[in-house]
């Protein structure tokens, strides 16, 4: 068997905790004031401001500086996965090194090969929610530059506010993929833990999602935030 018991069982609970996490943190921030829904609030009043703005040069250079913060994790990803293939090429000198430590279990080559191939589709994963938060960050070029018309236009003020609305929507949504990609590298950092041992994982994995739940739900930021709109933590 390639797996024993525990490596199982710690490997079904680090999926847990991701894709669990993800589920619930979607889920309460319909009802729960967290840093996802007051950004959304904040985008909304950016766009509604643009609509009546005459020069929108520094809105522009805000939306290309997130791009290219982005784009760096992107490209850092890249990296990440030559590194990743890389070392599976040479999985027998990592058993090697890994069965020299006290703590770790003896392990394999087959099944460092197993461990490192799914590290490597979990950054393949954070590199897909990179290029496509990307892509959305150009949508919003797009529009940033469609609002000028809005402006200049005799346009009704309902029809300014629902651009503003779906265009702020847009940004949001490139966010949100911003945002799975930098929680896929969190835990990611906690599967290298899986090397040492699964019983690590475990806790590698419970502390991810504390540190996660605390920064979108408790941080100090989150209230600066919610200050700027009269809002405390807690429910809507």
């Amino acid at each position: 068997m390639l797996l024993s018991l525990l490596d199982l069982a710690a490997l079904l609970f680090f999926f847990f905790c991701w894709i669990g996490y993800s589920l619930f943190a979607r889920k309460r921030a319909r009802t729960t004031h967290c840093l996802s829904s007051i950004l959304c609030s904040l985008r909304i009043d950016w766009f509604t401001t643009v609509m009546h703005k005459e020069n929108q040069v520094a809105d522009a250079s805000l939306i290309g500086n997130v791009e290219r913060t982005v784009t760096f994790f992107a490209s850092s990803t890249i990296l990440v996965l030559a590194g990743v293939i890389t070392v599976l090429a040479h999985a027998d000198e990592v058993v090697l090194v890994l069965n020299e430590i006290p703590m770790s279990p003896a392990t394999s080559s087959i099944l460092v090969q197993f461990k490192l191939s799914v590290l490597a589709i979990i950054f393949i994963y954070a590199f897909f929610k990179f290029t496509w938060s990307i892509r959305q960050f150009g949508f919003v070029s797009v529009l940033l530059g469609a609002s000028v018309e809005y402006h200049q236009g005799n346009k009704p003020e309902e029809e300014r506010r629902r651009f503003a609305m779906h265009a702020a929507k847009v940004l949001d949504q490139s966010g949100h993929e911003y945002n799975k990609g930098l929680r896929t590298y969190y835990f990611a950092l906690a599967y290298l833990s899986w090397f040492l041992h699964p019983v690590i994982l475990i806790a590698s994995s419970a502390v991810v999602v504390a540190v996660l739940y605390r920064r979108e739900y408790r941080s100090r930021v989150l209230r600066e935030l919610l200050a700027t709109k009269g809002y405390v933590p807690g429910k809507k």
